[in-house]
Order: structure tokens, then C-alpha cells, then sequence
């Protein structure tokens, strides 16, 4: 019979050229460095309202979170909060940023934003991201392209929240958007990608509608929709830069006449197209030349408060419409209901529209007779 020592080759008197080392003791469970995790602390609505308005960056980001929440207590706080920061709000520029990917948009959020500060402006960057729901990614999870503007003193950048329907994730957002101009942030970009409806979303609750598009427009003209140019009040031509420059001069005069072919803006405006490299940082002053004088323009003719007031009527009734649905949908009754009434509808019971009344007569307590 061996002696167990024996059973491991390096302990054999043959390999007493081998130095073995003592292993080390067991590490302790518990990590004797982690100091413990601090609570956060649970302010009330007048609380979060006190430090925003001061433009404590912290309280805005909590308080952002809570809106973002669909926690029945927490909707009740962000609620409380958003209608004592609305008398506070208002008085920002709201700008809206699309394009298709690829087209640099956070190049150009970050040389647009930095231009800003460097102005004296306080800027918050928001997103609107209706495919984060799929993917679980979020639009400004690139946000760490913008370097220097997402550690910048003046600048606030909060990727889309990811939590329901495109309704949601946009009513919360234009929320977010009360409780950063209540901080103090005189500019606001609201990002979105452009494919889909998040810019009809993004369109009803900004000021200036900017579309970024890339040189060689031939192609690419026939690839945006048509919906999203009838939105822009204006198109940066981004990549203009080395080999670029002629192209984006094309592009340009391609742009400008499309635009012309358009029915007239409501406000009265002109779009413009301009290029621009977010690289080289040539023509950026010019976009936000182009947007103040935009602002300035609808200022002057009432439409920019007539805008205001269409926007927050229309998220009256988008709130409105989004909780109605959600209520219908998540009734136990309806959920059971649902499911034979489609059995129903797709076995030729029954019409669509017969199930969907019946459903509906159900929901309101209205008996057949």
C-alpha cells in the first residue's frame, strides 16, 4: 500500500529537485476592505425641488431616476416634484437631434456641445431610444465617444430611459426635460435615431428640429423618409472635411432643393441646410447660429409659444391615451378575456370588431341587452 504522501509525483524522493512552495491559507469570505454600501438616502418631493433648484446635479439625476421609475410611489414623488419645478421651467432652448447611424451624431452632439459651454450655455443631452426595449441597449451607451462633454463642468448627458412603450419612454423624457431646465440648463438636446416613429416623438417636444445627414446625398436622399425631412427646420451635412469637401458642397445644394420642395413650414421658416465636420469642428458655430436665429425668427411671430402650448396639449392627451390603454390591458378580467377572444376571432366565431366591443362593454361594466 503507497503512503498517501506518495500519491502526488512531486513529493517522490525522484523529483527532490523540485522545490515546492507552501500553498496559501484559504482567502477570508468576507472582504475585509469593502466598506459597507451606503443607503441612499430618501428625500421628499420639496427636498429633491430644494436642490434642483440650486442645481445640485445629484438631486436632478435621483430625481430624473424617479421619473423613469414606474413604481407607483416613486411616479408619486416625480410627479409631485415635476409640478413645483414647472413654474421653474420653460426657458430653454430645446433642440432635436436626428440622423441614421453612421452619421456622427455623437461626434457632432459632443463638437456642438462643447462649443456651447465654452459659451457660457449649461447643456443636457437626453435620449429617446425605442429599440433599447429590444436590446436592452441604450442610445447614449456611446455616450462614452463624448469624452470631454460627458466629464464637462456644465454639462449633463442621461441615456434613454429603457422601460416601455415609445409613448412612455417620451412622456418621461419631456418630463426630464421640466426638471433640467428647473436646474438651470439653458440648452436642451434631445437625441433620437432616425429610423421609426421616435421623431414624430422628439419632433412634439422640442423648438428646433435638426436632421444629420452625410455628403454623397445622391442615394442617401432617397433613403430618409420623407415624414423626417417635412420635420427638419434644418440639415447639418456632417463629414464635410478631406476628400469629403466637394461631395458635401453637392450634397448641400441637393438638400437645400429637396427642402424647397416641401410644403411651407407652419412657423414660417426657411430650412436650411448647412455643412459642417464635427472632426475638424468647422461650420458648428454656424449650426447654432442658424438655430438661434430660428428661435429669434418664430420668437418674433408668436409661433414659438403657439408651438409650446400644441406640445403640452398634445401630452395631455398622450398621458392620457398611454394610461387608459395600460389600465384596459393589465385588468385580470380583460388578460382572461384576451386570450378566448382571440381563440374566437381566429377560429371565424367571431368578427374583430364584435370581439373587440364585447371586450370593451366588459371593461366599462356596460351589460349586452
Amino acid at each position: 500500500m503507497h503512503h498517501t504522501k506518495n500519491i502526488y509525483h512531486e513529493n517522490d524522493p525522484a523529483y527532490k529537485g523540485l522545490a515546492v512552495n507552501q500553498g496559501v491559507e484559504d482567502v477570508p469570505t468576507v472582504n475585509p476592505y469593502r466598506t459597507a454600501k451606503r443607503h441612499r438616502k430618501n428625500y421628499t418631493a420639496s427636498e429633491f425641488v430644494e436642490g434642483i433648484l440650486k442645481g445640485d446635479i445629484t438631486m436632478l439625476s435621483q430625481a430624473v431616476t424617479l421619473v423613469e421609475s414606474s413604481l407607483p410611489e416613486h411616479q408619486l414623488i416625480a410627479q409631485e416634484v415635476i409640478e413645483k419645478c414647472l413654474p421653474h421651467a420653460g426657458k430653454a432652448v430645446r433642440l432635436g437631434i436626428t440622423g441614421v447611424p453612421g452619421a456622427g451624431k455623437s461626434t457632432f452632439i459632443e463638437a456642438l456641445g462643447m462649443h456651447l459651454i465654452r459659451g457660457g450655455h449649461k447643456l443636457a443631452v437626453l435620449a429617446i431610444d425605442p429599440s433599447s426595449e429590444r436590446s436592452k441597449g441604450s442610445i447614449l451607451g456611446d455616450k462614452t465617444r463624448m469624452e470631454d462633454l460627458s466629464v464637462a463642468k456644465n454639462a449633463f448627458i442621461r441615456p434613454s430611459p429603457s422601460s416601455g412603450s415609445l409613448g412612455g419612454v417620451a412622456r418621461k423624457t419631456r418630463e426630464s426635460i421640466v426638471l433640467c431646465e428647473a436646474a438651470g440648463f439653458d440648452t436642451i438636446f434631445v437625441e433620437t435615431v432616425g429610423v421609426g416613429q421616435s421623431e414624430t416623438a422628439v419632433h412634439s417636444m422640442v423648438d428646433f428640429f435638426l436632421l444629420i445627414q452625410l455628403t454623397g446625398a445622391g442615394d442617401e436622399l432617397q433613403g430618409i423618409k420623407r415624414g423626417i425631412m417635412e420635420m427638419a427646420d434644418g440639415i447639418a451635412i456632417n463629414k464635410c472635411d478631406g476628400a469629403n469637401i466637394d461631395r458635401a458642397k453637392v450634397a448641400k445644394a441637393q438638400y437645400q432643393n429637396a427642402l424647397h420642395l416641401f410644403p411651407p413650414h407652419e412657423s414660417g421658416w426657411s430650412p436650411e441646410a448647412i455643412t459642417c465636420s464635427s472632426v475638424e469642428k468647422n461650420g458648428i458655430p454656424e449650426v447654432w447660429d442658424m438655430v438661434e436665429r430660428y428661435v429669434q425668427y418664430v420668437k418674433a411671430n408668436h409661433f414659438f409659444e403657439q408651438k409650446r402650448n400644441s406640445q403640452s396639449k398634445y401630452w395631455m392627451y398622450e398621458t392620457i391615451n398611454e394610461q387608459l390603454k395600460a389600465h384596459f390591458y393589465q385588468n385580470e378580467e380583460i388578460k382572461q378575456l384576451l386570450e378566448l377572444s382571440e381563440k374566437q376571432v381566429l377560429s371565424n366565431e367571431l368578427s374583430s370588431f364584435i370581439a373587440a366591443k364585447k371586450m370593451l362593454d366588459n371593461y366599462f361594466g356596460e351589460k349586452p341587452e
